[in-house]
């Protein structure tokens, strides 16, 4: 039964493999356009039309294969977790080999490894010190900026840079497989997580683990996001099992990799208390969270040879990016754009500014909620809600943001609108993604960066809603079901996990 998932999806990724060597992320000082497959896709007309075909194409492909895994796993026809073990192992196979696509952020942590190996700080300037940045495949957007990543990653990219020498690209693909090693410890810690607060691990799986974005851009694109979300969901399940100071340690490690995943430390602490305990001992165990987590980042830090707080001065770094992914951003430029209009000047740096500003309060205000008043949900919800609260409030959104949340939220169970929310929400930003690295790469033919867009959309559209069973699970049906408990037993287990 596996082949039915496994596939579909292997000849989706296989797609997108093959067509991101036409439109993915090859740093000049590699010289792959000397290779003769890489010079057909990127400098022949033909080539440049098949490489984006078979990207879009394959994302359509893999969209579909999901929704058919999971239109089976709501309905229970999917009885091993196996199952999309080795569906979910075929899938990712074809992206191995794949150049990076969907971004380059990937060239960015490798030459902040060679500014530390020459003696620089990431925390005080950008990769633009060191000779050769731009052809090794950096993004001109980020040659200024300050690292926003937290010590652990600065160490890692340091040992990468080292291992790899001189080569951009083999440094791309020891982060890549840095990044897979990641998704790897999300896809055992999900289904543990699930089974602790009654919801069924398959599900939990399918719409957590399994999801399009994740292959998109946790391996294609080798964001570190998938290490930051790896040492959360780790925390989160070794809190549960009571192990309180291993639980700790490894929040930390999430911070240390991306500094909003401190945001896991308040409901360690919380999980760690107990679902009944007092307020005086939430905080003592917040307390001493707090406390053991500042140190183990400042012995981390020092060990890296990096400021232990260099980072927060460095978190402005992505804020100075307008994304219309952003609400912020978004209701930011569209008030700027309305005063525009009525003829009251051009104000869009100062009005963008106060939008975003609000929405740091309402962010602080929210988080400050979740954890003070965490009753009637469990922890582990509340951490969920936290992530997400951070992508909505934040300045600026990247797709892969929405992996801090989605698998968790997943995990902890969903009803069955915000189920189809989730999903509609993976859909779209899949056809973002895949319209995206289709229309404006940097290889591009003669065609507009919206028709292109457009078409791509329009693909994935007509994918996802080909058969009578995904657009059921898209829009929803009277048979619908959301991820929740299914037994009396799992309603126990969910009835046990929420805190009072």
């Amino acid at each position: 039964m596996w082949s039915l998932y496994a596939l579909p999806g292997f000849l989706g990724t296989s797609f997108i493999a093959f067509g991101s060597f036409g439109v993915g992320w090859f740093p000049l000082s590699a010289h792959a356009q000397e290779w003769t497959l890489v010079n057909f896709l990127q400098t022949q007309t033909l080539g440049l039309a098949l490489s984006r075909s078979f990207v879009v194409v394959g994302a359509a492909l893999l969209l579909q294969a999901w929704l058919v895994a999971g239109s089976d796993a709501l309905a229970g026809s999917i009885k091993q977790l196996r199952t999309l073990h080795i569906a979910m192992t075929a899938w990712v196979l074809p992206l191995l080999i794949a150049p990076p696509l969907f971004s380059r952020d990937v060239y960015s942590y490798y030459m902040q490894g060679r500014m530390q190996l020459e003696g620089h700080n990431p925390y005080s300037s950008g990769v633009a010190l060191v000779p050769g940045w731009f052809s090794s495949g950096v993004d001109p957007l980020w040659g200024e900026a300050k690292t926003p990543y937290g010590p652990v990653f600065l160490l890692i990219e340091k040992y990468v840079a080292q291992l790899a020498g001189d080569s951009a690209l083999l440094a791309s693909y020891i982060f890549r497989a840095l990044a897979v090693i990641g998704v790897i410890a999300i896809a055992i810690c999900i289904p543990v997580i699930s089974r602790h607060h009654g919801i069924n691990d398959i599900q939990a799986f399918w719409l957590g683990v399994m999801n399009p974005l994740i292959f998109m851009h946790f391996i294609a694109g080798a964001h570190n996001d998938a290490l930051m979300v790896a040492f959360v969901c780790l925390a989160l399940v070794l809190a549960l099992y009571r192990h309180w100071f291993l639980a700790t340690i490894a929040g930390t490690l999430a911070l240390g990799v991306k500094p909003v995943g401190v945001v896991v430390l308040p409901f360690v602490a919380l999980i760690i208390a107990g679902t009944h305990a007092h307020w005086r001992k939430r905080i003592g165990y917040g307390a001493a969270t707090a406390t053991l987590a500042l140190f183990a980042l400042v012995g981390m830090s020092t060990f890296a040879g990096v400021g232990p707080f260099g980072w927060l001065s460095a978190l402005s770094t992505t804020g100075s990016v307008h994304s219309w992914l952003s609400p912020t951003t978004v209701a930011g430029m569209l008030l700027s754009s309305v005063v525009q209009f009525f003829g009251l000047g051009h104000h869009d740096v100062v009005i963008i500014a106060a939008i975003r500003a609000i929405g740091s309060l309402v962010l602080a205000a929210l988080l400050i909620f979740l954890v003070v008043r965490p009753q009637g949900r469990s922890a582990t919800r509340g951490a969920a809600l936290a992530f997400l609260a951070l992508v909505a409030c934040g300045p600026v959104v990247q797709p892969w943001y929405l992996l801090w949340s989605f698998p968790l939220l997943a995990a902890t169970g969903l009803r069955p609108r915000h189920m189809r929310w989730m999903m509609l929400t993976i859909a779209a930003f899949t056809i973002h993604g895949v319209a995206y690295a289709s229309a404006t790469s940097d290889t591009f033919i003669e065609i507009s960066d919206g028709v292109a867009m457009l078409l791509a959309g329009a693909t994935l559209v007509l994918a996802a809603l080909a058969s009578t069973r995904e657009r059921k699970l898209l829009i929803g049906g009277d048979e619908t079901r959301g991820i929740a408990p299914l037994n009396a037993s799992q309603e126990l287990r969910a009835a046990t996990a929420v805190l009072h």
